[in-house]
């Protein structure tokens, strides 16, 4: 059978199927890696199409470099991810970065010195800013943006899961 037509099958299951998506604590089937996970867009530009191949029609576009994704299935090259609106569709691959990044829900994030509401502040960020993610212990995220490294409450932003 020819890649496209089974492309073709896998994408008329998914419509069928309703609510498709891997379980929780499941692994791809391609990469072995946990799903869902959480990735990033590696350019500026990243088209999500209907189906798992070019065939399929472009339905969105993601246009901010380092926004963070969930990635809920795959299929050869190709991720199925969402947003943090829950919108999305099946990216290609190589436009996805395995660099954690996560989304600021609410202005006002006060980066800490410390994991604690008492360690000093260090900057102030507002809603939708992409920090690099790069650890979470407990309910606390150490977080990286423009030279600063500082902690913020896992609860704040978007992406913070495993």
């Amino acid at each position: 059978m020819s890649r496209r037509i089974t492309a073709l099958i896998f994408s008329i299951l998914l419509i069928v199927t309703p609510g498709f998506a891997v379980a929780q604590g499941d692994r791809g089937p391609v990469t072995g890696l946990d799903l869902p996970r959480y990735v990033s867009l590696k350019g500026s530009k990243g088209n999500v199409r209907r189906g798992p191949s070019f065939g399929h029609p472009i339905d969105w576009v993601f246009v901010r470099r380092g926004m963070p994704l969930r990635v809920t299935a795959e299929y050869d090259v190709w991720r199925r991810v969402e947003d943090h609106e829950g919108e999305g569709g099946w990216i290609h691959s190589t436009q996805i970065s395995g660099v954690r990044t996560a989304l600021v829900r609410d202005d006002g994030l006060v980066l800490r010195e410390r994991p604690t509401d008492r360690g000093r502040p260090l900057a102030e960020l507002g809603e939708g800013v992409i920090v690099r993610l790069d650890e979470c212990q407990g309910d606390w995220c150490i977080v990286q943006i423009n030279g600063i490294e500082g902690w913020a409450p896992a609860r704040t932003m978007w992406a913070t899961g495993r």
